[in-house]
């Protein structure tokens, strides 16, 4: 695809950048917060009516605890031709009626609402990158598959089956994830994360009367909590952090359990055994009590490959062709779906919108970065593959 097509496909969804408004709207009017698998239906409902309008076929893949995920295809397939991925996630992190505290609305260029940014916006942008694209009768050398699943939000428990299955035969995987900061970097590496809990087991007894008979697990948890945040070394991007604790009966009972939940984010795998095994293997330093330590890392680190820097780079170049200036990320602390999809194939994160305040009360998108981020997209579905090796 030349230039002048990719020019001519940024002008068409800039002159949609009203339509692409509309229907960002009403995909965030449809309130899908995690874990409500009914609230979420009708946030499905219209992304599967939208790619049947696109001549996909759409397929449910049933949740269990969580609702349902979508996977769409084009109807026509090309039995041999290379495949990619697009990921993204239809579930947000607010609740169902946050809609009347944070109202939808547009002011000063901005967009906002909440999921807005992260991350219907990218899901739109994904529905006018492929409308551009057959507009202008651009049929991708390598075939598109979409996996929106509907439980990102809370680590993606029941999805990552499914991401990891698709990522195995795909070439390529591009996530719908906001773009990281205000000037639209591409992201190439994210942390990796895992979530673990400390249950400490200490023995009841009446603290007044006979507390030497006791063993307070509360004692022993404020010993394992400092141990914890002991792990922390923040110049080689490694943070523990301890972000609740619990345990105890009464003020006159000594502590028979107590337990801290704890989340870690690391930068490569190789952090990621060596923080784990240092976890499990914290003793218990406290007569009398024990300890269950249980948990891992959900998501590995999205180590910034050589093939997705060359996505990366694919990116900054169709981009630059089109007059976008972008710049790849350095190391991303919070994690995605992209994590997943980068232990089996080049990732290339943060293609949404640019705005700001991913789960916080001031969520937005810039409007004129919509159409952009969208034509991006489009370009990036339109390029080869890169060969392999």
């Amino acid at each position: 695809m030349g230039d002048e097509t990719g020019v001519a496909i940024l002008a068409f969804l800039r002159d949609r950048q009203g339509e692409i408004v509309e229907v960002l709207e009403r995909l965030v009017a449809a309130e899908s917060p995690s874990g409500d698998p009914v609230s979420q239906e009708a946030a499905y409902v219209l992304l599967a009516e939208e790619f049947g309008k696109l001549d996909y076929r759409v397929r449910r893949l049933p949740g269990e605890a969580v609702g349902d995920h979508l996977y769409a295809r084009p109807r026509e397939r090309r039995p041999g031709a290379a495949r990619q991925l697009l990921v993204g996630h239809l579930d947000t992190v607010w609740p169902v009626g946050t809609l009347n505290t944070m109202p939808l609305e547009q002011r000063d260029g901005h967009a906002f609402g909440p999921g807005i940014y992260d991350m219907k916006g990218g899901l739109v942008q994904l529905l006018f990158a492929l409308r551009a694209l057959a507009a202008h009768q651009v049929t991708p050398a390598v075939e598109p598959l979409v996996l929106i699943n509907s439980d990102e939000e809370i680590g993606s428990p029941e999805s990552t089956r499914y991401i990891t299955m698709l990522s195995r035969l795909v070439s390529r995987a591009f996530v719908l994830e906001p773009a990281y900061g205000s000037a639209g970097r591409l992201k190439t590496a994210r942390k990796g994360a895992g979530r673990f809990s400390i249950t400490v087991h200490g023995i009841a007894a009446h603290a007044g009367s006979d507390p030497t008979s006791g063993a307070s697990a509360i004692l022993e948890l404020s010993h394992q909590v400092q141990e914890l945040f002991a792990l922390n070394d923040p110049d080689q991007g490694i943070t523990v952090n301890v972000g609740t604790i619990e345990g105890g009966m009464r003020s006159n009972v000594v502590a028979p359990k107590a337990v801290a939940h704890v989340g870690v984010r690391v930068v490569s795998d190789e952090q990621a055994r060596e923080v784990e095994d240092a976890i499990r293997s914290l003793p218990a330093v406290t007569d009398g009590t024990s300890l269950d330590i249980e948990g891992g890392f959900g998501r590995q680190p999205m180590e910034r490959t050589p093939a997705n820097h060359a996505l990366a780079e694919t990116a900054i170049r169709l981009g630059a062709a089109v007059g976008l200036e972008l710049s790849e990320a350095g190391m991303v602390g919070g994690a995605s779906d992209g994590n997943t999809t980068s232990q089996h194939t080049a990732t290339l994160d943060g293609l949404g919108p640019v705005g700001h305040g991913a789960h916080a009360i001031d969520e937005h998108v810039e409007v004129s970065s919509l159409p952009e981020r969208a034509a991006l997209l489009a370009l990036l579905l339109a390029s080869p593959a890169a060969p392999t090796s």
